[in-house]
């Protein structure tokens, strides 16, 4: 996504904001300013990524009982479920298996996206579990590549994937620009920098149609 992209979706929503329940008009305000801050930074992969993110987690979380992973990604997943069955035209699936198919393999097909990986080397599994795991994880990524319908299925692999590369940046596991892992970051900003967007036109054109949940983190005025 460029500027002007951006600016087209943003004057998309300022048209159309008034009409939307309040909730759910903070929920795209915040994160189309995620959005935005990750166009800006077109050069920085880091903030980028981080950015768009944010901007993805601003538009499904919801009134969660637990700060866990597993939580996270349950709410991810519903929210990816909810998005396709918005998407009568299929731009989601010509995202994935059209124009980023190369990526995407690359991406799961990469050792460093896959928490097993890690918790291997950080000695909290076995060397056989790890390659297990990986084995398993890759005919599961597979399978979901091969069932070209099943755009749920293949766009929860890519998040949970991508999750890893999150939490390694969030958390410090991470240099700032650094050189490693440079090209799934890269392919990682790609992906999202147009997904997100199609996520966010999507959730809009349903915005009365569909209970979006209340933010997390509601905004409280001072008095």
């Amino acid at each position: 996504m460029n500027l002007e992209a951006f600016e087209n979706l943003y004057e998309f929503y300022r048209k159309e904001r008034d009409a939307y329940p309040e909730f759910f008009r903070l929920r795209i305000h915040r994160s189309l300013s995620w959005l935005k801050k990750a166009v800006a930074e077109p050069d920085d992969l880091d903030i980028q990524f981080i950015s768009l993110w944010i901007s993805f987690n601003a538009a499904y979380a919801k009134d969660l009982k637990f700060h866990q992973s597993v939580a996270d990604r349950a709410e991810f997943r519903n929210f990816i479920n909810e998005i396709c069955l918005f998407d009568k035209e299929r731009q989601i699936y010509q995202l994935v298996w059209e124009t980023y198919s190369s990526h995407i393999r690359m991406l799961l097909d990469s050792p460093y996206t896959l928490q097993a990986f890690w918790d291997f080397h950080n000695g909290l599994i076995s060397e056989t579990a790890w390659k297990e795991i990986a084995l398993d994880a890759k005919t599961k990524a597979n399978n979901a590549l091969r069932r070209v319908e099943d755009v749920e299925s293949i766009l929860y692999v890519i998040f949970d994937r991508l999750y890893t590369l999150r939490n390694q940046l969030v958390h410090g596991g991470s240099t700032y620009n650094s050189s490693a892992n440079r090209k799934q970051l890269k392919d990682a900003c790609l992906l999202l920098s147009d997904l997100i967007p199609l996520f966010l036109k999507l959730t809009m054109a349903n915005a009365n149609s569909h209970d979006w949940g209340k933010p997390f983190y509601p905004y409280i005025r001072e008095d």
